[in-house]
């Protein structure tokens, strides 16, 4: 899109949100018309995303601030003083200790085994046990830290922001193609120690500070190369605009690389976030001649076939990752689709009344497990049995196939067609059958937001997206509870004064009695639905309580669902998505009509 046809789409969208006129609806659609015309048209660049890119690098985070002088770490309760390097890693966990995390094994023995790498010869021979460690001083100065800041006046605050604001505006936009873009994550993550999700092997490892040297910057020829801090130089300067990210390098704990990136709301994004929803919707098409040869590769003679075949059903009926092949040791024993091992799944001719029962239970990305018991067609079953034979425990199930063979397989049946496609497909198909199902016109503005989380949550369950039950969990429901006691208390007072009202007008009808009954009828219709409201807030609650909407919402939801659902039973668009999620999102609020279907 050129500068004109973004000035003419903001100047529709705001004509659009300020009075739907006729003409204004118009217009958005033929500029939503446009905007797909010119994606489409666009994307045949032979693999380039920009021509020229210019920005100011990434924002460092400032150098450690060691502790005051009375401020002390104590060892087998004596005081010592610590070298910087140690004292810093030892601050990461004194900010820790009320976390659940210092009380994990595998986190304590992670954090002291790095931590003790960062001390001097002198403090390795003097703490050699960390339960002899005494961090509760330093916790109690962080403590005080954060209480300092959270009394700061207004003026003090709006000096903080204002300085924040700043640095947003230096580093945190980039100019691509002659536009001024807003960059993602422009900060290098600080020093800290890894958590990881679930029961991660890794957790309390350090995750080390990053300099300029480890960081690869990527920006245009003949742009103004981002200037590296004091001292330091960058690991290397390219400009590859076949990529999109602006700085790269990779941390220390699981060598994964790192991205600065663009914002989710850029223009580049956008197009990237469309075209994979159009590839899900394409495989509307295909998918039921995709499901018919994945089941005739059931009876195949060649094994590899089989498993194929196999694979692909419990990817597309059960939406599991594909799961990819890492080295022994490096990473979290997590396991996909094609790394399953026998030990993951076991085998019921019978189980609750139903024949053909798998349960399955393995750790699935970010180690959190995946527990199911799903029946299977007889022909899986038996196939599933026959890859199981003479196999150990720790022996893969699908030993003849791989990610990349499937991937390759699955771009044969459809251009762009990957496993992480059918994962897409199925959440996005899941959402709009859910909410078609669930929602009706005449349900109250509350009612159609339970209807979305559960049809929401549908898509969290089959996607195995789960969380934790928040800390303040059970405090924020005994709060809800509380309000529902009281609310119900005022509505039966209410009750009992409108049944007398009723009775004083029936004895004399009068102008005043009839005037008070319907003051109490008032009063009671709206005690009723703040009861209701508060009844149904505590429903969703209690059902979120251990799934996480977000993940699904975020990266496998087409939002055109979720918009075209808004405006079709008008909900506004700030109860489904936050600030954030709708400048990632504009594209779809910017060219979704309501009759739109998935």
């Amino acid at each position: 899109m050129n500068k004109y046809s973004i000035f003419f789409a903001n100047f529709i969208y705001q004509s659009v949100k300020c009075n739907r006129s006729c003409s204004a609806v118009y217009s958005l659609r033929f500029y939503r018309t446009n905007v797909k015309i010119k994606w489409e048209e666009g994307n045949s660049n032979n693999g380039n995303k920009w021509t020229t890119l210019e920005h100011k690098g990434p924002l460092f985070p400032p150098e450690y601030e060691p502790l005051p002088n009375n401020v002390s770490f104590f060892y087998n309760g004596n005081p010592v003083k610590l070298t910087l390097p140690a004292e810093e890693v030892a601050t990461f966990y004194a900010k820790m200790l009320d976390h659940e995390y210092t009380t994990k094994s595998s986190f304590q023995e992670n954090f002291f085994t790095d931590w003790r790498e960062e001390m001097s010869v002198e403090e390795r021979e003097q703490i050699k046990k960390l339960s002899k460690c005494d961090f509760t001083h330093i916790n109690k100065y962080f403590l005080d830290k954060s209480e300092e800041k959270k009394a700061m006046t207004k003026e003090q605050k709006q000096v903080l922001k204002e300085e924040n604001n700043k640095l947003t505006e230096e580093y945190g936009f980039c100019e691509l193609d002659g536009h001024r873009e807003k960059i993602g994550n422009f900060r290098v993550e600080p020093p800290g120690l890894f958590r990881g999700r679930g029961e991660h092997p890794k957790m309390g490892k350090l995750k080390k500070r990053i300099q300029p040297e480890e960081i690869t910057i990527n920006c245009s020829k003949g742009s103004n190369i981002p200037v590296a801090p004091k001292g330091h130089r960058w690991r290397k300067v390219q400009h590859d605009n076949t990529v999109t990210w602006l700085a790269s390098w990779v941390e220390n704990v699981q060598g994964n690389f790192k991205y600065v990136m663009l914002n989710p709301s850029s223009k580049l994004k956008g197009e990237k976030d469309w075209q994979k929803y159009e590839v899900a919707r394409k495989l509307k098409l295909k998918v039921e001649t995709i499901r018919r040869l994945y089941r005739e590769d059931w009876k195949n003679r060649e094994m590899k076939t089989r498993q194929r075949g196999v694979a692909l059903y419990f990817i597309d009926k059960l939406a599991l990752r594909a799961g990819n092949e890492k080295e022994e040791s490096e990473t979290a024993d997590t396991v996909g689709c094609c790394s399953l091992r026998v030990e993951h799944i076991t085998l019921h001719q019978e189980k609750g009344g139903q024949e053909f029962m798998v349960e399955f239970d393995f750790l699935g990305k970010d180690s959190i497990r995946y527990y199911n018991e799903v029946p299977v067609e007889g022909r899986v079953f038996k196939n599933l049995k026959l890859f199981m034979e003479n196999k150990e425990p720790e022996d893969d199930l699908f030993d003849r196939i791989n990610t990349t063979y499937l991937n390759k397989h699955l771009n044969q049946s459809m251009p762009g067609l990957t496993a992480k496609v059918f994962r897409t497909f199925n959440a996005s198909t899941t959402l709009q059958e859910q909410l078609n199902k669930l929602t009706t016109a005449d349900m109250s503005l509350e009612e159609k937001l339970l209807s979305y989380n559960r049809a929401n949550r549908a898509v969290a369950i089959l996607c195995n997206h789960q969380r934790a039950a928040p800390k303040t969990f059970e405090k924020s429901m005994q709060n809800l509870q509380d309000k529902i006691a009281q609310k119900q208390q005022q509505l039966d007072v209410a009750r009992k004064e409108l049944k007398d009202a009723k009775k004083e007008h029936k004895r004399g009808g009068t102008e005043r009695t009839r005037k008070l009954v319907e003051k109490k009828e008032a009063v009671v219709k709206r005690l009723e639905e703040q009861l209701k409201k508060l009844q149904l807030q505590m429903t969703d609650r209690e059902e979120n309580k251990v799934i996480a909407l977000g993940t699904s919402k975020l990266n496998y939801l087409d939002p055109r669902i979720s918009v075209a659902w808004c405006r079709k039973f008008n909900v506004p668009i700030e109860k489904i998505y936050n600030k954030t999620q709708r400048d990632k999102f504009a594209w779809a609020i910017d060219m979704t009509e309501e009759d739109f279907q998935f």
